[in-house]
């Protein structure tokens, strides 16, 4: 062999190498699917090379051990109206907070919960006068597990410090779902519906004296509306819990709203002097 055929071939099985490949082919293709005495009987119908030293034979390998079964991971739920029932359900049995939040984290009927990394149940101090409720968790909400702590959070709090409130002390915040939709995606009816009960009774249990919902979905969950935020925002509506309780509700535009859109702060800000005097005039600030 010369120089220059050795240098070729040398360089040929680097290129192979550094494409991953290290094992030369049996005579025979390897059926890599099949296992058991039929891959065997196969294995010993290969005959020996005419060429191969005494005592070899070029037989192809034995199978590989095959891998245990991974565990499968619980199947997601397709939202249906028998979930929707069994939430219902199980939403009333709740009598305290800490039991809803029990029941919604062991609950499986939401696809959603299959696909978030955390479990949003709410922040703040639930016996303070007032509740806040938005739509759904975020990316950073979702890493968190808690509602409004990412850059709309922040405004959220200036907000409510800017009226004498804060969530350590006076305000109560939750979405209407508890699970952060894949890529932030509008949730669908049906899981909306699914989630309904939780919030509702989220709402009762906390017992608010003053009720705000941020941007449009959760004022149309929490208050049955079909305007728009926009036409919502700045009017006081009712929220009546199962137990007959009416609740003064303001819908107001959203915080993540309010940073893509910041002329519109000042129509928040007047959504929000309206909740300071109506916390005044229950006796509640």
């Amino acid at each position: 062999m010369t120089a220059v055929s050795r240098q070729s071939l040398e360089e040929i099985l680097r290129f192979y190498a550094d494409a991953g490949v290290d094992d030369a082919l049996d005579e025979i293709a390897t059926d890599r699917f099949q296992t058991g005495p039929v891959r065997a009987a196969q294995a010993q119908d290969v005959p020996a090379r005419e060429d191969a030293p005494a005592g070899r034979s070029f037989e192809r390998p034995a199978a590989p051990p095959v891998a245990p079964a991974l565990r499968q991971p619980p199947a997601a739920t397709v939202p249906d109206e028998a979930q929707a029932a069994l939430a219902r359900e199980l939403a009333r049995k709740a009598d305290s907070l800490e039991e809803l939040r029990e029941i919604m984290a062991g609950f499986d009927g939401c696809n959603l919960k299959f696909t978030a990394k955390n479990f949003v149940f709410a922040d703040g101090n639930p016996n303070g006068p007032l509740m806040l409720v938005g739509e759904a968790p975020g990316r950073e909400e979702d890493l968190e597990g808690l509602p409004f702590v990412g850059r709309s959070g922040k405004l959220l709090d200036r907000m409510l410090a800017a009226i004498g409130l804060s969530r350590q002390t006076s305000a109560y915040i939750a979405n209407v779902i508890p699970w952060r939709p894949p890529g932030n995606r509008t949730p669908t009816p049906h899981e909306t519906e699914i989630c309904r009960p939780f919030i509702e009774r989220q709402i009762e249990l906390a017992n608010p004296a003053v009720l705000v919902t941020l941007g449009g979905p959760s004022a149309k969950v929490v208050l049955n509306a079909t305007e728009g935020v926009l036409k919502l925002r700045g009017n006081w509506r009712v929220h009546t819990t199962a137990s007959g309780k009416q609740i003064p509700t303001m819908p107001t535009l959203h915080p993540a709203y309010l940073l893509r859109n910041p002329a519109h702060k000042r129509l928040a800000w007047r959504d929000f002097l309206e909740v300071k005097a109506k916390l005044r005039e229950a006796g509640r600030l």
